[in-house]
């Protein structure tokens, strides 16, 4: 079920001016309301959607989909490897379900990022280029988020309880950026158990989903806030209330927020887990229409802490940690939700694109495990004009750098925005990723 919480003020006082702001810059353009859309693109997108499953924490590609079998024992680690349906490309063992559907993908072997920190390589990652003088370049999705406004549902949702970071806090490119925060993506959380939840859209308190039907009292209770706050802030807010009531009232907008529509096989076959019912709201988004979809594996980076919710940061027992818990959840989730697509003949118009910041160290440390490498890692790139069944690049023989033409950040970022029918006449009005390339191997 659809569970919308009351948007509570900082004061017991009743709502101040600093809440109703929050709500006031969090909500436009998530509700794809930022009315900045830019010139119409040149052709129809290939691409109606995309869903990036961001496998925040960075995953040891050596253990899942570029393993070294040949490798000395201390790269190579545990693992035994797989035929996949693609000739001459195997994974690791942990990945069967992925290997037996990998006529449906295609693998991208040479990403590279450039910092080991997880919220500077997470921003890169999710921006394509490091924080500027102006500040932080938009996420991807915000730049589809201002392109190509959605009509009733959000046009940027990153499923997450929060903005994505670490133990110290959120990444800075989880959101607008440069763009501000009208462009900042429409929050939403998943439980293991389905329940879905919104914390970034809030209502006035006192206000609920039925007294929303209420019309007359929505507007008041708007009006009542603009007096006492500036009208610059609320110049867009008529729009905006609309669009909210909409999206609260609607039974379309509803039903695409509400797992429990889905049939208890389909659910269990997702897996019960944050990440597995996220992966199918994700499926549910895309095929109400929504843009853009960002996908987390968890919101924190860390594992095996007070805060974690186990993310791929297996800096200890790694190994352990991916037999028992990451590598059976993603290849259960994943390759439902690539073939849930298929099946619903989605797969061809939403571009799915699976990858984490950057990957882990070839050479097992000192204490079993694998540490940050952001010098070569890999993706997953499925549907939206993407070729299945082909690898682009490849790592050298322990898996420790490109052997051809890395993968960028920006190379990522432009790809998904070319598939998604942004082009380069409008990047470069937006001045957003103007050096990127596309991975044309892909297409």
């Amino acid at each position: 079920m659809l569970d919308v919480g009351s948007f509570r003020a900082a004061s017991c006082g009743g709502m101040s001016r600093r809440a109703f702001l929050r709500a006031g810059v969090s909500v436009p353009a998530a509700l794809g309301l930022s009315g900045l859309a830019g010139v119409a693109a040149a052709e129809p997108a290939r691409a109606k959607s995309v869903l990036v499953v961001w496998l925040w924490g960075g995953p040891s590609h050596l253990d899942t989909f570029d393993p070294k079998p040949k490798a000395p024992q201390e790269y190579r680690g545990p693992f035994a490897t797989i035929q996949t349906r693609t000739p001459g490309v195997h994974f690791s063992e942990l990945l069967p379900h992925l290997a037996d559907r990998s006529h449906l993908f295609s693998l991208v072997r040479s990403n590279v990022n450039f910092s080991g920190d997880h919220l500077v390589a997470g921003s890169i990652g999710l921006t394509g280029a490091d924080e500027g003088p102006g500040g932080h370049p938009p996420n991807f999705g915000s730049i589809v988020a201002r392109q190509r406004p959605a009509e009733k549902l959000p046009t940027f949702v990153s499923l997450a309880n929060g903005a994505i970071g670490d133990g110290r806090g959120p990444m800075k490119g989880y959101g607008g950026g440069t763009f501000g925060q009208a462009c900042d993506p429409f929050m939403v959380s998943c439980s293991p158990e389905g329940k879905v939840e919104i914390p970034t859209l809030r209502l006035i308190e006192g206000l609920s989903p039925e007294r929303l039907t209420d019309r007359t009292l929505l507007l008041g209770e708007i009006d009542r806030v603009r007096r006492a706050a500036d009208r610059r802030s609320f110049q867009q807010w008529d729009k905006i209330h609309q669009r909210a009531h909409a999206l609260l009232s609607s039974s379309e907008a509803q039903q695409a927020f509400d797992l429990s529509r889905e049939s208890s096989a389909m659910r269990a076959a997702y897996g019960h887990t944050a990440f597995g019912q996220s992966c199918l709201l994700g499926r549910r988004l895309v095929e109400a229409g929504v843009p853009y979809v960002q996908v987390n594996w968890s919101r924190f980076v860390e594992v095996l802490f007070q805060f974690s919710d186990y993310g791929w940061d297996t800096h200890t027992e790694n190994f352990e940690l991916l037999a028992d818990w990451h590598g059976p959840i993603l290849d259960r989730a994943l390759s439902t939700l690539l073939s849930d697509l298929a099946d619903r003949g989605l797969l061809e118009s939403t571009l799915v694109v699976a990858l984490g910041e950057f990957g882990r160290t070839p050479r097992i440390n000192e204490i079993a495990s694998r540490d940050h490498w952001p010098q070569c890692y890999g993706s997953l790139w499925a549907g939206g004009g993407v070729v299945p069944g082909r690898v682009v690049g490849s790592s050298d023989r322990y898996g420790e750098f490109p052997v051809n033409d890395p993968v960028t950040p920006a190379t990522v970022g432009t790809t998904i925005l070319e598939l998604s029918g942004i082009t380069a006449a409008e990047r470069a009005q937006l001045r957003v990723l103007e050096q990127g390339r596309v991975i044309h191997d892909l297409l």
